[in-house]
């Protein structure tokens, strides 16, 4: 069936078919439907819509509208102190906002209206900052903020002598001029993700082709895989698109550059799988049609397994509540399943049509031809020794001493495993960011001339029910609280009160968000003393530490629930493969020992080394996803070589020649794999280099000790037990059972 199939795509009239289908399918998609990257949509919420953050800010919204908006700060900073000048330049931009204000502003403080003596009352105690606040409304897109900070920027570079924005923020004599808050940090943040795609997308291409002329020197070879993903990306981009423009999916640009990565680091590597195949056959068949469908039939049920498990594994992703990890499911999965069907047609397809002629220079012949062709050119044939590769000297150190090697390797990987335990993890969005990131350059200036906690107040939100009460005294108290302003009352609910609370630390950080239970507690504990009981909630927390507190718990929540899913249908996938309970068992845990180990050396790499003092608490769901998924790729294929072989010779040597067969394909595959991934490592945005570094580490620690060692040893420690129940068995098992019949 499986030959047939290879006819069906890659036959001497079919394979023009498959590719005019691929061409035409690719165009016309592109054509009717929008690009994924017109859809992206950078402001959707990650919390549940009950999310303790979310009912606050609904209610700050509702009660307090004076108090809700996004807020952009823009900072006037003079190392040398303010100068009559600047507060000239602050009291101008304040009377022009005044009289024409953006698109979705709020009110501005009338700084204008107030004589000079009494602005310079708000700067910072040495008078060197002073931070001026503009509010918009919640429902103004990414783009239009951009706008409106663009128009102010522009405002203040007409009334100052030099361009403030470009003045280093420690320059002595001049001034300087930044826009923080979660207004400047969110188009910061947009821009970062915006000019990351194109970078992306250019390096992965490059470092790509770049590594397949290297390891196949043949620069046909080289573009067939790209070929391939480029296919699968014109086709999933539009799909993608539209999905999101019937508001079925929600893609962010995060998302895409990642699945851009995973496109072409996991695409290519199944192209390779197939290739080698093909290599290999066309070395004992002269037929080139023949040696496909051989190389088909070999490989399609590998890659189709591998492809279905990434795709199933990334998919589990849509059990999670936390909306980043949420919107990664159906881009990554989309991506994987049409690159695998790319990988079983498109790519036969065109072998077929270049034939040897695709691995020029370097064409594999048979032995026959090789000869034939040696003596047209009066040459002597050699037949290459294949017990002299470097893959075949692995399979036997294996089988020779595969105790010694499981205790190495186990070894080894426990030990960096030990240092995943010593991980800190961070929620801190500023953290991700570069630090001459204007925003971040602002909050820097923020934090250092007033209390840091003033960039992002947590609002307290109390129901009193009409009892006389004041906590202000209780949440001052609590650790961390730097002070606590007079309350509120709501605009048609006088009960309802609203406490602004600043803190003495980066509202962004760590210590801050641990604050959060502590102010309920302490809300609850002056609501109990005035008297005002019931079950009813009486008490919200809103602001961005209360937001990343409940991004916390969401991410907590599906570690817990995704997790264990992958796990599970990756062991159900390879119970159906292998039909062995203990394969999977120990093909699993040794995929879960690399994924503690990457993320131990990934921890020894960033913070003995890169100097990070956290990791982005996202990132060990993110690198668990990937690796799992992408790490039983390898073993899948080399276990589905041994797997073959074994059925036809002793188990020892079925070991020792799927090493050997496997080893160099699954050695270059992952190495641009590791490679695409190690890109992200290059961008400006923290979390991606952190991402990307691990899930490096992780692939090169499956290439070079899991597959070629760890794996093998242990299968052939095992014996015959590694197939347990499956009743096959190789063919020295098959003979006893004959003799003892």
């Amino acid at each position: 069936m499986l030959e047939k199939c290879a006819a069906i795509v890659a036959g001497k009239r079919s394979r023009w078919v498959t590719l005019i289908v691929w061409i035409v399918l690719a165009g016309i998609l592109s054509v009717i439907l929008p690009a994924v990257g017109d859809k992206e949509n950078n402001n959707a919420p990650n919390l549940e819509p009950d999310s303790p953050s979310v009912l606050a800010g609904q209610m700050l919204k509702e009660k307090f509208p004076e108090s809700s908006g996004i807020p952009a700060l823009i900072v006037w900073h003079r190392e040398s102190g303010l100068t009559e000048e600047d507060v000239s330049r602050i009291q101008s931009l304040a009377r022009q906002l005044a009289e024409e204000p953006l698109a979705g502003q709020l009110e501005s403080v009338p700084l204008h209206e107030m004589p000079a003596p009494a602005v310079m009352q708000l700067a910072s105690e040495d008078k060197t900052t002073l931070v001026q606040p503009v509010s918009f409304e919640e429902k103004v897109e990414t783009e239009q903020l951009k706008e409106n900070l663009e128009l102010v920027q522009g405002e203040i570079k007409n009334n100052a002598e030099a361009d403030p924005f470009e003045t280093p923020v420690d320059d002595s004599s001049e001034l300087s001029v930044r826009i923080s808050g979660p207004a400047g940090i969110s188009v910061d943040a947009t821009a970062l993700f915006k000019g990351a795609d194109v970078t992306l997308l250019i390096a992965t291409v490059l470092l790509v082709l770049i590594l397949l002329l290297l390891i196949y020197r043949s620069p046909v070879l080289a573009v067939i895989p790209l070929i391939g993903v480029g296919f699968a990306y014109a086709v999933t981009s539009p799909l993608l698109g539209w999905m999101a423009e019937t508001g079925w999916i929600t893609v962010d640009s995060q998302a895409i550059a990642i699945m851009t990565v995973l496109l072409f680091g996991a695409g290519t590597d199944y192209c390779l799988f197939f290739i080698s195949h093909f290599r290999q056959e066309l070395l004992r068949e002269e037929n080139k049609m023949l040696a496909l469908k051989r190389s088909f039939k070999d490989a399609s049920g590998a890659i189709a397994m591998s492809g279905f498990t990434v795709v199933l594994s990334l998919f589990a992703l849509l059990a999670a509540k936390y909306g980043a990890y949420d919107r990664f499911a159906v881009p990554f999965s989309l991506s994987i399943l049409i690159m695998g069907f790319a990988s079983l047609t498109l790519v036969p397809a065109l072998l077929a049509i270049f034939g040897r002629a695709a691995f020029f220079p370097f064409v594999p012949r048979t032995d026959a031809m090789e000869q034939a062709r040696a003596t047209n050119r009066g040459r002597t044939f050699r037949k290459a020794d294949p017990d002299k590769k470097l893959g075949a000297k692995v399979g036997r150190l294996v089988i020779a001493k595969p105790w010694t090697i499981v205790l190495s390797c186990v070894l080894v990987l426990g030990v960096l495993a030990a240092f995943s335990t010593q991980i800190k993890y961070t929620y801190d969005l500023l953290s991700s960011f570069p630090e001459d990131m204007p925003s971040r350059e602002g909050f820097d200036i923020i934090a250092e001339a007033f209390t840091p906690g003033e960039l992002a107040p947590v609002t307290v939100i109390v129901q009193t029910e009409g009892e006389e009460t004041s906590m202000t005294d209780q949440l001052a108290a609590v650790p961390l609280v730097d002070y606590v302003l007079e309350p509120q009352p709501g605009t048609d609910d006088p009960d309802l009160l609203a406490y602004k609370v600043i803190l003495n630390t980066n509202p962004y950080s760590q210590e801050a968000m641990d604050s959060i239970p502590a102010l309920y507690e302490a809300a609850n504990a002056g609501l109990a003393e005035a008297g005002v009981a019931g079950d009813a909630q009486k008490v919200w927390i809103g602001g961005q530490t209360a937001s990343q507190y409940d991004a916390k718990e969401l991410t907590d929540r599906d570690n817990l629930v995704i997790i264990p899913v992958v796990i599970a249908l990756i062991l159900l996938l390879l119970l159906t493969y292998l039909r062995s309970v203990t394969a999977a068992l120990y093909l699993v845990g040794t995929v879960l020992l690399s994924y503690a180990a990457a993320l131990g050396l990934g921890w020894i790499i960033l913070h003995y080394f890169m100097g990070a003092d956290a990791i982005q608490g996202a990132i060990p769901l993110y690198a668990f996803v990937f690796l799992i998924a992408l790490g039983e790729d390898y073993n899948i294929f080399m276990v589905s070589s041994i797997w073959q072989k074994r059925k036809t010779m002793p188990l020892s040597q079925a070991i020792r020649e799927g090493v050997s067969e496997t080893g160099g394909v699954i050695t270059s595959a992952g190495l641009i794999l590791a490679a695409t991934f190690a890109v992200l490592a290059t961008l400006p945005i923290q979390v991606l280099v952190q991402f990307g570094l691990i899930t490096a580490i992780g692939v090169l620690m499956d290439t070079f000790i899991v597959r070629p060692f760890l794996v093998p040893a242990i299968t052939s420690l095992l014996g015959p037990r590694a197939f347990s129940p499956d009743k096959a068995g190789s063919i020295q098992e098959q003979r006893n059972r004959q003799l003892a019949d």
